[in-house]
């Protein structure tokens, strides 16, 4: 019978030894990692408000001369933001991006752009959220489906709105002024403002009346 071993430990004393320095280390890095309005790497984007930031250490950004980043928008850690198929692909629109002001994409998350994604001021998303403009078709029962022609429609996410973690939003989807979605969603189609969406596929699970508050959907 063949035994296996432990995997060697670091001794105690020399773990309690550089958890401080390994933590501080892992702050300079997130501070020096940091891509800020006024460093050589924002100059790359189509437009980089003041104030805007991508947390460090970023996800894959490319064709990001199609991006516009509002000002004191912040992206978080390992969110890619990435437009067409390749870099160096020449998009039929410009930008295909738009993040506007003061809105925060949580970690984790994915922008994949191909014709026009338009995200409002003042967003906040949970981690790993998926936003695309395009996708594949199944049309040919004989061609494998990543291979066929996909197709865009544009997608627009209204100002105010909160997507929740792991959120899918997909081609053609417009979404109202304060949107809430719930965690988990898969949206598509278009909502008007002051809604709950929540399921897969999502639907209206509450809507704001004036005068009458949040009341169930008709």
């Amino acid at each position: 019978m063949r035994t296996v071993s432990a995997p060697r430990q670091i001794p105690g004393w020399l773990r309690r030894a550089l958890k401080g320095p390994l933590r501080r280390g892992r702050e300079l890095a997130a501070q020096i990692g940091l891509i800020g309005s006024s460093d050589p790497e924002a100059a790359a984007f189509g437009y980089f408000g003041e104030g805007a930031a991508l947390l460090w250490p970023q996800g894959v950004i490319y064709n990001q001369h199609y991006v516009h980043l509002g000002a004191g928008s912040m992206i978080g850690p390992n969110t890619a933001i990435s437009v067409g198929i390749a870099p160096g692909q020449q998009m039929v629109t410009d930008p295909v991006i738009t993040i506007g002001e003061r809105t925060i994409i949580g970690r984790g998350s994915h922008i994949v752009g191909h014709f026009s994604i338009t995200i409002g001021d003042d967003i906040q998303t949970g981690p790993y959220v998926y936003i695309t403009d395009q996708n594949h078709v199944y049309e040919d029962p004989i061609e494998p489906i990543g291979t066929q022609r996909p197709v865009e429609a544009p997608v627009v996410i209204g100002s105010g709105s909160w997507l929740g973690a792991n959120v899918v939003i997909l081609p053609g989807t417009v979404l109202g002024e304060h949107t809430t979605v719930a965690a988990g969603a898969v949206v598509r189609g278009t909502f008007p403002s002051h809604v709950v969406l929540g399921g897969v596929p999502a639907r209206v699970l509450r809507r704001y009346v004036e005068g009458e508050g949040w009341v169930a959907p008709e």
